[in-house]
């Protein structure tokens, strides 16, 4: 169990410039791995009224609880392992283990885990490389029969993370897109089916 802040800077990305991209900073094909996360809410959203999102994420055969809040700069990740039948619990019953994501889901954000509901899973094909003192990250991500396509950098600093996003999309004739974290995306999506 262990928390950290993520600082990081999103763009979304044609499929073109995405290609383009894993080719400048030579991320091939068998580079990117598969990972799924799985989100959770209460019926009322009061997790994403907060503005923090609670997932389940499985890459390869590791699973983790992760609840990600607003900080002062960045997110708070509070980050939980989690077993292969704990997360089919929770995947299957919404039913979370004890320990410290459950904590700070009733001591923050005053949720009660047993309100929370499974929303859909988002699966990403992401590519990664060192950049500067960070990481860079190109990953297509397919949700709710939809995909996109976004590159991320996360470093020490806002400043940081700015200023390098910024430089490669200057670079590369990319413009500066509003980009919705991957939660955020995939609600949209979700409303825009309602609709």
């Amino acid at each position: 169990m262990a928390k950290e802040t993520e600082i990081e800077k999103k763009n979304l990305l044609t499929e073109s410039e995405f290609l383009h991209l894993s080719e400048v900073f030579q991320i091939n094909k068998n580079d990117f791995f598969w990972q799924a996360n799985s989100y959770f809410d209460t019926v009322n959203d009061d997790i994403k009224k907060q503005g923090a999102a609670l997932r389940v994420r499985k890459k390869k055969d590791t699973y983790e609880l992760t609840l990600k809040q607003p900080a002062k700069e960045g997110l708070l990740e509070t980050n939980q392992k989690l077993s292969e039948e704990e997360a089919n619990q929770a995947l299957s019953s919404s039913l979370f283990p004890d320990g410290e994501v459950k904590d700070e889901l009733h001591s923050s954000l005053d949720i009660d885990s047993n309100a929370l509901r499974l929303l859909g899973t988002l699966e990403t094909y992401r590519g990664k490389t060192p950049f500067k003192e960070g990481l860079l990250f190109l990953d297509q991500s397919v949700y709710l029969d939809t995909q996109d396509f976004e590159i991320e950098i996360e470093g020490p600093t806002e400043t940081a993370v700015q200023t390098w996003m910024n430089d490669i999309l200057n670079k590369h004739g990319i413009p500066v897109r509003q980009t919705p974290n991957k939660i955020e995306r995939f609600f949209l999506r979700k409303q825009e089916q309602k609709e």
